[in-house]
């Protein structure tokens, strides 16, 4: 069986209140489920912010080949290094990202459509919502 992370982050407004969210799941099992709020933050910073928190969970599991999965299509072609990442603020949470990324043995980074990627997204809500 595998690891697989599905992140996600959100911001109601863009900027505005933020928060980020993952969860780690061996096959269909949740071994991890955390979230955290962020305050004012753009969309991209709360999806960078999810993939690192979800990441340092995964050290701290020991979990050493991972799928990550994230409907950022932004983030996941930054991180495979498709586009290159332009924005100042989001270089240094990508460097964080990347330094940690490799870690792990084998680590992937899929897109995935929202739908997908409901757990996450839920979390995300859930955190804005406990603190709006």
């Amino acid at each position: 069986m595998a690891y697989n992370l599905y992140a996600d982050g959100g911001a109601r407004g863009n900027p505005g209140p933020a928060a980020s969210g993952f969860v780690v799941y061996y096959g269909r099992e949740i071994i991890a489920r955390e979230g955290k709020y962020l305050g004012v933050a753009t969309n991209n910073q709360a999806e960078y912010n999810a993939i690192l928190l979800g990441l340092e969970k995964a050290q701290e599991l020991k979990i050493m080949e991972l799928d990550c999965f994230l409907d950022s299509e932004l983030v996941v072609k930054q991180l495979k290094l498709e586009y290159k990442v332009k924005n100042k603020d989001l270089a240094a949470i990508f460097l964080k990202v990347w330094n940690l990324s490799k870690k792990f043995k084998r680590i992937k980074f899929h897109h995935i459509p929202r739908e997908k990627n409901k757990e996450a997204d839920a979390l995300v809500n859930e955190i804005l919502d406990n603190h709006l």
